[in-house]
């Protein structure tokens, strides 16, 4: 049975959470791999609307087994209001489990990105400012506190103390901000590690016993291909490998695991925060995209930047992740335009590039060279199979694929996980890809 990583091939926001949603229905487990609280999916199905920040998206079905992974790092109060949100509105949580080896996002985290963000004025990232960053550096030098430490008063006191001590060296003496207290921040995050230990366990052992067993896995990326640490347009990215590459190590899979790859593809390319972004719309057709797609960030409510489909960053984002289909959502938005464009490669300094540029200052330089196809002016959300929809949003589809160099297999043409068009089966079912 299939290993599927459902990774984002843009920036983020690509509309993963409902393709999570959709294909979890036919998966025994659902594992978040990477990210924290600083982003979320937007989920809506026959219970409701959900904005999940932590938990995976697959949570809805009752039968499949919900995984935090070990590369996700946690901050226990969301984690905790998001269980009791779930809980209200009739959504069971019984089979949720974290990782013991996921970290833990602390206040002194915040308070450090908050304070780095002003430092850095004008080249100022543009973060969530909800101290991923921070967490995952202290992942990196060594300073980090888990969930296996949370759930142990003793482990957690003595841990605790020693970072403390040298975080407030820093709050005080180069930020000018008054010490966090020990034992109030103690006592805080030791009734964290009481309410969450019966969800902690070695979730990678459970993974790997499932893959054993022939059971159907699902690993769910927060964020995206472009917010990659090493692969993305760095320096303005995420802490993370929100990568295919980055879900075996984020739940304890070995890479010989991994089947298939779903790159989730957004029907036209989105931003949040600073960056270059080489279709970027500034002006009216920019404006309409944003209000008929509701682009705004589902965990801080920020604007998203929009453009046309990108296709050098998308060819980029597949390569780079073995993309084995692509699901493409939000057609339906594109309905009421003439025309649409892609762009399918860049000029810079009077040269035809196809390929990403590291150098974000050459990125930015970059002007897209379109193709543009005519537009359908016809809605697709009723469409449930791809010769249902229009010849023109067909073609559209088609090019996608082909620009992309992988199959379209899964088409959303609505916000609902009902809304959606497939071509005979799952994205990891032979025979199903649109031609």
């Amino acid at each position: 049975m299939p290993v599927i990583v459902v990774v984002g091939v843009y920036w983020g926001d690509e509309g993963k959470g409902r393709v999570v949603d959709l294909l979890a229905r036919e998966c025994q487990v659902v594992a978040r791999y990477a990210g924290g609280a600083n982003t979320g999916h937007t989920v809506i199905n026959d219970l409701g609307e959900f904005r999940l920040k932590l938990i995976p998206a697959g949570i809805f079905n009752p039968d499949c087994l919900c995984l935090i992974g070990n590369g996700v790092v946690v901050t226990p109060q969301v984690l905790l209001d998001e269980i009791a949100e779930l809980t209200a509105r009739g959504v069971a949580v019984t089979n949720l489990r974290i990782s013991d080896r996921a970290h833990v996002v602390l206040p002194y985290h915040l308070i450090i990105e908050q304070q780095e963000e002003l430092r850095r004025g004008p080249f100022a990232i543009g973060t969530t400012l909800n101290g991923i960053g921070p967490a995952y550096g202290d992942k990196t030098s060594r300073d980090g506190i888990r969930m296996a430490e949370l759930i142990q008063p003793a482990v957690l006191r003595e841990r605790l103390a020693n970072v403390l001590a040298r975080k407030n060296e820093l709050i005080t003496r180069v930020y000018g901000l008054p010490p966090l207290d020990f034992d109030p921040l103690y006592e805080q995050y030791r009734a964290y590690g009481e309410r969450l230990a019966p969800y902690v366990t070695d979730t990678g052992a459970l993974i790997r016993q499932a893959a054993r067993a022939g059971k159907t896995v699902l690993l769910e990326g927060a964020q995206a291909t472009l917010l990659d640490l090493d692969l993305g347009t760095y320096p303005y990215v995420t802490s993370s490998h929100p990568t295919a590459a980055g879900a075996c190590l984020g739940v304890g899979l070995p890479p010989s695991a991994l089947t298939h790859v779903v790159g989730v593809v957004k029907a036209y390319t989105t931003r949040v925060g600073s960056g270059p972004l080489p279709t970027e719309l500034v002006g009216a057709v920019g404006e309409r995209l944003r209000e008929l797609g509701h682009e705004y960030g589902t965990r801080t409510g920020r604007p998203r930047r929009c453009g046309w489909l990108d296709a050098v960053l998308g060819r980029y984002g597949c390569e780079v992740n073995g993309v084995t289909s692509i699901a493409l959502t939000r057609l339906d938005i594109l309905d009421t335009f003439p025309e649409v464009k892609i762009a399918v490669a860049y000029e810079l300094d009077g040269r035809r590039i196809e390929t990403l540029p590291a150098d974000l200052e050459a990125l930015a330089r970059c002007q897209p060279v379109y193709e543009t196809l005519p537009g359908w002016l016809t809605p697709t959300s009723a469409a449930r199979t791809f010769e249902e929809l229009p010849p023109n949003a067909r073609r559209y589809v088609e090019r996608v694929g082909e620009l992309l160099g992988a199959p379209v297999s899964l088409v959303g043409v609505g916000p609902s996980r009902l809304q959606a068009v497939t071509n005979g089966g799952l994205p990891w079912e032979g025979g199903h890809a649109v031609q």
